[in-house]
């Protein structure tokens, strides 16, 4: 009984290739009281794998939280699959904007103590007191308001390539992290302001919203489904779109463009920019902001010393890495002194 991805990234992107099918990227989450989350993950693998599903899901004791990607003609059959589980059922599937066949190229579920990494203690707050959910509609209104304060609850590379119109931009690493800093901002105004959160599929505000509601706000709103279901509803609905620039996305496209608006810049030479790539020096691999003349000339690394070390013969360079983990608690993203127009 497979278990487990037994394809690397290049085999499972030429069976995408040879398919010739159109591939949805999907997200979702559910926030539930899972007794046994190893033995859902494992029965969401072996179902999953026979849908060709790819992509990366946590499952938790608190819920799930899933990003994938499945064939466009097997969207019914995930839908029935997931709707076979009582909580999953009739639960809101978020498709993107832009659509890419090799979004993921993995289908990874791994069973975790949370599955938003947010640093609370849920013992002390009641999670299911969460705050008023709006459309887009409704969301737009709640913007006009002047009594409206509203929160991206998402990092810093996140917002700096796109957010809502006069919406505050925490310059946080971490989710965690913002929370802190929003409440000790907004302290005098628990009472007589209205809290209005966002973020990419909703999943951050779920939580967020209710730790608010804790701590005091009496007012707290959250857009439902994020900016990705915000995005649908102004088109489908032919609203005004308050919404400027990208969205960031955790998978292989990085971000999807939401309107033609750039409003960031080169990491490197300052020049308008909005695409984010990770340097192709693996030991390194951060994120930054690099546009394509830079992109040439520092042959998709974020510094030269990067740049030197792609230069090496493919063994020199892995023996560099030796000792030196792959990840994000090493390798913060867009934070680093060698990225001149990026604000550190």
């Amino acid at each position: 009984m497979q278990l487990y991805n037994k394809l690397s990234a290049s085999e499972r992107a030429q069976l995408i290739d040879e398919a010739g099918e159109d591939r949805l990227t999907i997200s979702f989450y559910q926030y539930y009281k899972i007794e046994h989350p190893q033995k859902l993950r494992d029965h969401l693998f072996i179902e999953w794998n026979k849908l060709d599903v790819l992509g990366r899901t946590y499952v938790s004791n608190e819920g799930i939280n899933a990003q994938i990607s499945v064939p466009a003609a097997k969207l019914i059959a995930l839908k029935a699959q997931l709707d076979s589980i009582s909580f999953l059922k009739d639960c809101r599937l978020n498709v993107a904007v832009e659509h890419n066949n090799k979004s993921f190229l993995k289908l990874t579920i791994k069973v975790r103590d949370k599955i938003v990494a947010d640093g609370l203690n849920d013992k002390t707050f009641d999670v299911t007191n969460k705050g008023v959910h709006l459309n887009a509609e409704e969301f737009n209104k709640m913007l006009a308001n002047p009594n409206t304060v509203c929160v991206d609850m998402r990092n810093h590379y996140e917002s700096e390539i796109g957010h809502f119109e006069k919406a505050i931009t925490p310059d946080v690493d971490t989710f965690r992290d913002s929370l802190d800093i929003i409440e000790a901002d907004l302290n005098n105004h628990k009472e007589d302001k209205n809290l209005l959160m966002y973020c990419t599929g909703g999943i951050r505000c779920e939580k967020a919203s209710a730790y608010f509601k804790h701590k005091g706000f009496k007012n707290v709103f959250q857009l439902e489904g994020g900016i990705i279901e915000y995005t649908r509803q102004v088109k489908a609905l032919q609203l005004e779109n308050k919404f400027i620039g990208k969205n960031f996305v955790f998978d292989h496209r990085l971000s999807e463009r939401i309107t033609e608006d750039v409003i960031a810049n080169c990491h490197q030479c300052g020049a308008p920019c909005d695409t984010h790539v990770n340097c192709a020096n693996e030991a390194c691999h951060l994120l930054f902001i690099q546009c394509e003349k830079c992109a040439e000339k520092m042959e998709n690394c974020c510094s030269i010393k990067c740049q030197e070390i792609t230069h090496l013969p493919y063994e020199a360079q892995k023996e560099l890495r030796k000792g030196i983990p792959n990840s994000n608690k090493i390798f913060k993203k867009g934070r680093s002194e060698v990225l001149k127009y990026k604000k550190q």
